[in-house]
């Protein structure tokens, strides 16, 4: 099990860090980056503080993974900050790991929250052994063009500001991968949203239950081979999630991380899987293929698949908290966390 964090209260403090690329500092993203602080002040009733680090830059940044470092393992140790969440992802968070205390974490169980290439960040907490969050980030979901999506918000006040029972995961009615320029011209420009067509039941019968693990199975792909690798008992009867960039990988390289997982014996221990929505649903089609060829290969056909889920590189999303237990109804299509995830 777990450490859980404390819920968020109106008038805390959290951190705002940038793990990996350090656009929220670079000066024509200021107003983006102040947009997202200004949500969590109105909409939440949070006091923000920008870590030393993490506005200086994008070039400073890259070369200072140390810095980064510094101001998570700071954000930590701060008993005033209640919450740590990452300005945006990037594709080097994995170079942060040299610069890691891992008792400082685990001491001081806090909420740490982001998506993408912070993947590796929760990594972190994962061997420290505490909960973290698979959820929005500030430059994309809390600095969305004139206000924050309501399924996002509802997600955030329901996982991070209750200790109840979280419930059912309903998806989406509408969802939106529209690329404007962060430009503040666009600012009072709304993005196009698309219909949702819901979960995809793509193979499996009945239900299941686990504890999730899981995040951008490109960044993934960094930690294998290092001691981030989770420890077998992580894997162990667990509700993997997985999902993909905004690179969009070619199908292929879906095929050949999966099939990974299935000689490493990841695929076997797992209960079922949940899949994100792929951006702009690109290679919709063709994912599902690959991923239930990998399946049959291993002889899986009866594990619980949902796929088209509303997490990661799209918008709006539902936030996923590591360690929880969840379960997945195939009758129904449905998906629910099945405890608190904050104290």
């Amino acid at each position: 099990m777990l450490l859980k964090p404390n819920k968020l209260q109106q008038g805390d403090y959290i951190a705002t860090i940038s793990p990996s690329w350090g656009g929220a500092g670079e000066p024509e993203l200021k107003w983006r980056y102040e947009q997202g602080v200004k949500r969590l002040e109105e909409v939440f009733g949070l006091k923000v503080i920008a870590m030393p680090n993490s506005l200086k830059g994008a070039d400073y940044l890259d070369k200072n993974p140390k810095a980064r470092a510094e101001d998570l393992m700071m954000a930590f140790k701060d008993p005033k900050i209640k919450a740590i969440i990452a300005n945006i992802g990037g594709d080097d968070s994995v170079r942060l790991l040299h610069y890691i205390d891992f008792e400082v974490i685990t001491k001081n169980p806090k909420i740490l929250m982001g998506y993408s290439d912070v993947t590796i960040v929760h990594l972190f907490c994962l061997k420290a052994g505490i909960s973290s969050f698979y959820g929005p980030a500030i430059l994309t979901d809390f600095a969305e063009n004139v206000e924050m999506h309501s399924y996002t918000v509802q997600s955030i006040q329901k996982t991070l500001f209750s200790n109840e029972v979280i419930g059912e995961i309903v998806p989406s009615v509408e969802w939106t991968s529209e690329h404007l320029e962060w430009i503040e011209s666009n600012k009072n420009q709304k993005r196009t949203m698309q219909p949702n067509k819901g979960y995809e039941l793509l193979q499996g019968k009945g239900i299941v239950q686990g504890r999730l693990i899981g995040g951008c199975i490109e960044v993934l792909e960094f930690a294998k081979g290092t001691v981030l690798w989770p420890e077998e008992k992580y894997w162990e009867n667990c509700i993997l999630f997985f999902e993909t960039s905004e690179d969009q990988p070619e199908p292929n390289l879906l095929r050949y991380w999966l099939r990974n997982y299935g000689v490493q014996g990841i695929l076997q221990k797992a209960n079922g899987i949940i899949f994100g929505k792929p951006q702009d649903e690109k290679y919709c089609e063709e994912y599902k293929e690959e991923i239930l060829k990998v399946m049959k290969e291993f002889n899986l056909e009866d594990t619980p698949i949902l796929y088209n889920m509303n997490f990661g590189h799209t918008e709006p999303k539902f936030i996923l908290p590591l360690g929880a237990l969840a379960e997945i109804n195939c009758n129904t299509s449905s998906f629910t966390i099945l405890e608190n995830t904050v104290l």
